[in-house]
């Protein structure tokens, strides 16, 4: 049998292939992680979960711009606790779900995880980097000894590697990446989405209720392979990267930038079966290009 040339391995995972399910568009609950994984995508992120049970914010949450989606759902999950017994559900599958995790500090960090450990999934994204909850989002993932202190406190609960998400909306975006690496961090995600507003002309109302929202789709997708390539230069660890993907170009230029993986969102709301569509594109080019391998893509932009 020969071997998929999509087939790829970093930081301890193996994966069919190297498209992620970003976290919070379609993985509120397990069901919804398993349908993306049969729709083709190599591991799929959960939705942010928290120590406890959180409604997010009022409606509207979510607008549509010219340049991306604008949302603020604000981190509504049904805590750790039930989602722990909904991954109970898929024992003995081994289905590649990376589970994101978010707290207002160290202690509910390492608590969540705590909870949520036992379940067999393979791996954590920390989410350092919401930039529409306060306490819970960018507060953390803009201080580097804070980040340092949030992973080294999941990496005492758990054997499972862990992916500290970063954020863009900061200058401190190495020092940050590097607090969580010399911390224990095992690769990094990046980035999340942007902070971005929008205000309806006529009425002169904020478009979203929490008024400020995080932008992504195509509009990020630049800053995305600019940070992403960042990072590889003065982070020696994998790295997912996450920013307005949508075709297999995109995928690929964010992996010439230095990613290990991909995410994909926002171009979920066109359906799932996108997922076969860029791994064939990416199939295709590798073909045209003679790589046997993802990992032999992975940074070759930085040749240059």
């Amino acid at each position: 049998m020969v071997d998929s040339p999509l087939r790829t391995s970093f930081a301890g995972l193996r994966l069919e292939n190297p498209l992620v399910l970003a976290s919070g568009i379609a993985g509120v609950t397990v069901k919804s992680l398993t349908r993306a994984i049969e729709s083709g995508a190599g591991a799929a992120v959960s939705k942010s979960i928290g120590i406890e049970p959180r409604e997010g914010y009022r409606n509207p949450t979510l607008a549509a711009t010219d340049s991306g989606l604008l949302n603020a759902v604000g981190l509504a999950n049904p805590g750790a606790r039930i989602f722990s017994e909904e991954l109970s559900a898929v024992k003995g599958r081994r289905l590649p779900i990376i589970v994101s995790i978010f707290g207002g500090g160290p202690l509910e960090f390492a608590r969540t995880a705590e909870i949520l450990d036992g379940g067999e999934f393979i791996a954590y994204e920390l989410n350092l980097s919401c930039p529409h909850v306060e306490g819970a989002g960018t507060e953390i993932g803009h201080d580097p000894e804070l980040v340092a202190r949030v992973v080294k406190a999941v990496r005492a609960k758990t054997r499972k590697p862990v992916f500290a998400k970063l954020s863009a909306n900061t200058d401190k975006m190495v020092e940050v990446a590097r607090a969580a690496v010399d911390s224990g961090a095992d690769g990094l995600s990046a980035i999340n989405t942007m902070s971005a507003m929008a205000i309806e002309v006529e009425t002169g109302r904020p478009v979203l209720e929490h008024k400020f929202g995080g932008l992504s789709g195509a509009g990020i997708r630049p800053i995305a392979v600019a940070r992403i390539y960042e990072l590889h230069e003065n982070v020696r660890v994998p790295i997912i990267g996450c920013g307005g993907v949508s075709t297999w170009e995109h995928a690929v230029e964010l992996i010439l930038a230095g990613a290990s993986a991909v995410e994909m969102g926002t171009a979920l709301y066109g359906g799932y079966g996108i997922f076969q569509d860029v791994n064939r594109g990416i199939e295709q080019y590798m073909k045209r290009k003679k790589f046997r391998k993802v990992q032999e893509m992975v940074g070759l932009g930085h040749r240059f």
